[in-house]
């Protein structure tokens, strides 16, 4: 009978099959001719003691134990050209895997999508990062896979009770991701990688019968009698349908506007908001791994802190090892950052997000915006920071230390940044408290990662997408809208996601509660 073993190995031995296989005969007292296979179940890094270690679950089998390798396949999608239609707005994760959910019950999604298909936002990217050109509809937030596809595409996440985590893994082995995503403890696909496979789903629900629109925004949702009728969108069209999932991601203020103009239930939300770091990838790597170079057999380290300063929760958020800060503008007359990976992490810099837990009370001077005063507040930093960076999408910056020391940094080497850093002194972007946490907060930093408060690291701002400032309130056992019938929030926009497995799991929940309702 195959045996299941939880052991920790040298990173040269978790990399190097035969290495294992002489490693495991030992343990369980065989020769190396009997063990026929081994396949990794779980992998993750020790890096607590100086020795660094890697934890893996394997299965062992021995000659004559059945071992038959089984490859991952997609649901066995219907054919849904003539069902009844469900309306799915935005084909970012929860949006598209709320689409693949909707196939699965037999009914037709129609995914309307502000933004261009995956390969025509290139384009699009370019123009940000190179001619400091914003457009409204296309760049790194609004598009084909939503914020993900260009972002970082990790795939780890605490929300395990939210739903099958399992499932979502394995639907993106189906459309194309390493099967290394079901097993590592921090799964990641890649930016070079996402794009491919977000356009695979896209055509597999076209091939079933769905519909999917790119360029097509939301303008109305047709509602009588506190019931949706359908949508109306910029080009004129009326789509009409009784059941709409609203899935248009934490960017998407014309919406959160629409909806509070139609007097549609919304709240403000807190959010947390600060600056991305950027360090030198070889001075993560010592501070993690204790050591002067990592070698061959180990990742680029990523690392995660969480501090409490004067009250504030202050934490890493959306780490980047090996990666590159990019320009997540949606509007002219903004600039914001956000942090991605290549699949191999191989760039020469390590980013992350450094933000501070805001509260409701942050939101007072916006109070005439209501439920939008969260994110007034939001626009009012973006703005700030481009006025201060020169009004192009170069965004302020500062050396770590300079800014702890309210030094305005004499000069700003070349970040992984395209388009460019503008020197400023960062207390300038945020209110007052709000610097004065930020200071403090990288000075505790330094205290628990030897060698991170440093002048080597740039700060780049603001990082200030983390998450909706609006949560659109539903019903905690429906998933429909408090006020109004037929309408699913979902996702990160509506406040009840907070990444690409979190967002596809509330996709396919608000889907399958349409299905409960019109599959009965």
């Amino acid at each position: 009978m195959p045996q299941e073993l939880l052991l920790q190995v040298t990173p040269e031995i978790a990399t190097n099959e035969l290495l294992l296989k002489d490693y495991l005969s030992k343990q369980i007292k065989v020769s190396v001719a009997e063990i026929q296979h081994i396949s990794i179940l779980k992998r993750s890094i020790d890096a607590r003691q100086k020795a660094i270690k890697i934890n893996l679950k394997v299965t062992i089998y021995l000659g004559g134990e059945p071992f038959q390798e089984t490859k991952i396949q997609l649901p066995d999608y219907k054919n849904v050209a003539s069902a009844q239609e469900v309306i799915v707005i935005g084909a970012g994760p929860a949006g598209l895997f709320a689409a693949l959910q909707l196939i699965e019950l037999g009914l037709k999604p129609i995914v309307i999508e502000r933004g261009k298909e995956v390969r025509g936002r290139r384009r699009d990217l370019k123009a940000i990062n190179v001619d400091h050109l914003v457009n409204e509809d296309s760049n790194y937030c609004f598009g084909e896979g939503g914020a993900g596809t260009y972002s970082d595409g990790k795939l780890y996440t605490r929300s395990k009770k939210r739903g099958d985590v399992t499932r979502i893994l394995e639907l993106f082995v189906a459309f194309g991701a390493s099967e290394d995503i079901m097993i590592e403890a921090h799964p990641h696909i890649g930016t070079n990688k996402l794009p491919q496979i977000i356009q695979d789903i896209r055509e597999k629900i076209i091939e079933c019968g769905g519909q999917v629109s790119f360029e097509t925004r939301l303008t109305d949702i047709l509602i009588k009698n506190n019931e949706v009728e359908g949508i109306v969108t910029q080009k004129g069209d009326t789509i009409l349908a009784s059941k709409i999932i609203l899935a248009t991601g934490h960017s998407a203020r014309d919406i959160f506007e629409l909806l509070d103009r139609k007097k549609v239930f919304i709240e403000a939300k807190p959010f947390a908001l600060g600056v991305r770091a950027e360090h030198p990838q070889s001075l993560i790597d010592s501070i993690q791994y204790s050591c002067d170079y990592r070698g061959e057999h180990l990742p680029p380290a990523p690392y995660s802190i969480v501090k409490q300063v004067n009250g504030r929760g202050m934490y890493s958020f959306c780490m980047c090892p090996g990666g590159v800060i990019a320009p997540c503008a949606t509007s002219p007359g903004e600039v914001v950052t956000n942090g991605w990976s290549p699949s191999k992490r191989d760039q020469a810099t390590a980013n992350s997000g450094i933000v501070i837990e805001l509260k409701l009370e942050d939101f007072k001077p916006f109070a005439k915006f209501g439920a939008l005063a969260g994110m007034e507040f939001q626009k009012s930093i973006e703005q700030r920071a481009w006025h201060l960076a020169g009004e192009t999408q170069k965004v302020p910056a500062q050396r770590m230390i300079d800014f702890t020391q309210n030094k305005v940094s004499l000069d700003i080497p070349k970040t992984s940044y395209v388009p460019g850093t503008t020197s400023v002194e960062m207390g300038q972007v945020f209110p007052g408290y709000l610097s004065q946490i930020l200071r403090e907060g990288f000075t505790e930093f330094g205290k628990s990662m030897r060698g991170y408060l440093t002048n080597e690291a740039i700060l780049h701002a603001p990082e200030s997408r983390t998450s909706s400032p609006v949560r659109i309130p539903r019903d905690p056992l429906t998933y429909e809208h408090v006020q109004i019938k037929g309408l699913y929030p979902c996702g990160e926009g509506a406040g009840y996601a907070g990444g690409i497995i979190s967002a596809a799991i509330d996709g396919e929940k608000c889907a399958l509660m349409i299905g409960a309702i019109l599959n009965k």
